[in-house]
């Protein structure tokens, strides 16, 4: 990949993926919302060597989108650079969330995946079946992105990011530190078979079953949303013998660190926010047995791992070929602009 590429341009490669097609205008209002003083000449020009480069392109009546080339060189280029935009996106993206599980209303943080159209009933289907284990619900929005040469056969599937759970903390009080994205041994039912599958620590059918143990944990300097983008990306997730009914599977998660004297409280918002928004979570206090993904947390601190619904569908449809293409952080999204996954199959809502 290139290292030709600064911090400013590859900014607007980001904003152009999330936003586009979309044009100088409305980037130079972007860029500057995000503390860049910049004017609209500059901005053309760096779009002009953008295209000539060949990572952007421009729609006629549109605006620009990004090329193969540039959505590759996003996902996989300047890797210092892309860890520093999550920290700070995280930062943002928490500070906005309004979601309150207790009324089911607000907003959220929302992971999106690009399905080709034809292949959205089929994709539907295959998620629904995740309906069926604990860590139902599965809540989706369905979006046509703006036609564009890369998106006039692509339907956007939206759904909550666990990113989620640390902004609805925050609103109440409640900071968390993000430690590591990782992979862990989950299943459904550990009680089925408790020789097993031994299990320290509090178990409840409203947690959505049992991360049994982290078989890696990776800490990105604590972009652990990005670095669970590459585990997907990577292949380490195993969604599908959960739907198949064996013993357990390999789900995508993270973990954050939160005041122990806070713990009841945080465990009852974070339970809500699972029962509502659906995935995995674990409580832990220091003095309990793992899984820790880095060693037991300091005697003030509880540790907390959430697999959100995000994590799981985009790492169950990528494993079955559905896509190459998602954003883990796409924005904040209205709750009510989703539905159960099964209700958009029989409304047909794609």
């Amino acid at each position: 990949m290139s290292d030709r590429l600064d911090n400013r341009e590859y900014d607007l490669l980001r904003l152009i993926e999330v936003h586009g097609p979309i044009g100088s205008i409305r980037l130079v209002e972007q860029l500057q919302r995000r503390g860049y003083s910049i004017k609209g000449r500059t901005v053309r020009l760096l779009l002009s060597e953008l295209d000539a480069d060949g990572y952007t392109e421009k729609i006629p009546g549109k605006g620009r989108c990004l090329t193969k080339k540039g959505r590759s060189e996003l996902r996989f280029g300047h890797v210092g650079g892309r860890l520093e935009q999550v920290r700070e996106r995280i930062a943002v993206l928490t500070g906005q969330v309004t979601y309150n599980p207790f009324e089911d209303s607000g907003e959220i943080v929302s992971s999106a995946i690009d399905i080709p159209s034809s292949m959205v009933e089929n994709a539907l289907n295959t998620l629904n079946a995740l309906a069926d284990l604990p860590v139902a619900p599965i809540p989706v929005a369905i979006e046509n992105p703006p036609s564009s040469a890369q998106s006039d056969d692509i339907t956007r599937l939206f759904f909550p990011s666990s990113i989620t759970l640390d902004g609805v903390l925050l609103s109440q009080g409640i900071t968390t530190q993000l430690q590591v994205a990782g992979i862990v041994e989950y299943h459904p039912n550990p009680d089925s078979a408790p020789e097993q599958f031994a299990h320290e620590g509090t178990l409840s059918t409203e947690h959505g079953g049992a991360i049994l143990r982290y078989t890696d944990a990776i800490s990105g300097e604590g972009s652990t949303v990005d670095v669970a983008d590459l585990l997907i990306e990577a292949g380490r997730s195993s969604i599908r013998p959960l739907l198949d009914g064996d013993d357990a599977g390999l789900v995508v998660v993270d973990n954050r660190e939160l005041p122990l004297i806070r713990y009841e409280e945080a465990l009852d918002i974070a339970a809500a926010v699972r029962a509502q928004l659906g995935g995995v979570i674990d409580f832990r206090k220091p003095r309990e047995e793992g899984p820790f993904p880095r060693g037991q947390p300091g005697w003030d601190f509880a540790s907390v791992t959430f697999g959100a619904v995000g994590e799981l569908a985009i790492s169950l449809l990528a494993e079955e070929g559905y896509s190459d293409f998602w954003i883990s952080l796409h924005g904040l999204k209205r709750r009510s602009a989703f539905e159960p996954v099964a209700s958009a199959l029989a409304a047909e809502n794609y």
